[in-house]
């Protein structure tokens, strides 16, 4: 009886054998595109995911990387790049994108001075700033500092 126990541990403890290399590159793709475990699971069981069309490019990653740490750094180059982009990437991205890896850079978020909703202009020449009106008209800024509003803009 003992045997059979033995055995049903030794079973149960195969099966929580941590995940291979692909599917740790397949899930932290997914990780990037701010999935948890149990949604991939979830999302895999209702076939709104279908988990092995990953595992392809994921190995063609692993390859071209040459470790799981350099593939998962090239997803996250990567998918920082798309989002700041608002675009939609895959691992196939990567493969894409991969000669220039070094030199992708999130896209810069600019703040842009506005007064009364109306955007503002600073002018070198005469060192003031400019309100441009509705009309398209430039009225000098005779406001506090204060009332400057700094918005982002992608």
């Amino acid at each position: 009886m003992l045997k059979k126990k033995n055995k049903k541990v030794e079973k149960s403890k195969k099966k929580e054998i941590r995940e291979t290399v692909i599917q740790e590159i397949v899930n932290h793709y997914f990780y990037s595109k701010g999935l948890s475990i149990d949604q991939i699971k979830g999302d895999a069981k209702k076939k709104k995911i279908i988990y092995s069309r990953f595992t392809r490019p994921a190995k063609q990653l692993l390859e071209l990387a040459g470790s799981v740490k350099k593939a998962k750094n090239a997803i996250d180059k990567v998918a920082k790049w798309a989002k700041s982009r608002d675009l939609d990437y895959a691992i196939e991205t990567v493969f894409k994108k991969w000669l220039e890896l070094d030199r992708l850079k999130p896209k810069e978020i600019v703040k842009k001075p506005y007064y009364l909703e109306d955007p503002m202009v600073w002018s070198e020449t005469k060192r003031k700033w400019f309100v441009i009106d509705r009309n398209g008209d430039w009225l000098e800024f005779a406001g506090k500092k204060s009332e400057i509003k700094w918005r982002t803009t992608k």
